[in-house]
């Protein structure tokens, strides 16, 4: 594995997550269901990619 692939993934994660928060509140705030789940959505990706990301940090 190349080394520091897994912070690769925790930043993308964060990234994710920050974003779906953004979309889940802009879209709740509009009352737009739709935008709030792909908020949820992205959240979740994000919650994926980090536990992915410390998986990798562990097998190094």
């Amino acid at each position: 594995m190349s080394k520091g692939k897994g912070y690769s993934d925790k930043v993308k994660g964060a990234v994710s997550k920050a974003k779906g928060e953004v979309k889940d509140q802009v879209g709740n705030a509009a009352d737009n269901k739709r935008m709030q789940n792909e908020g949820k959505k992205d959240k979740l990706k994000g919650n994926a990619q980090n536990a992915s990301g410390a998986h990798k940090n562990r097998e190094q």
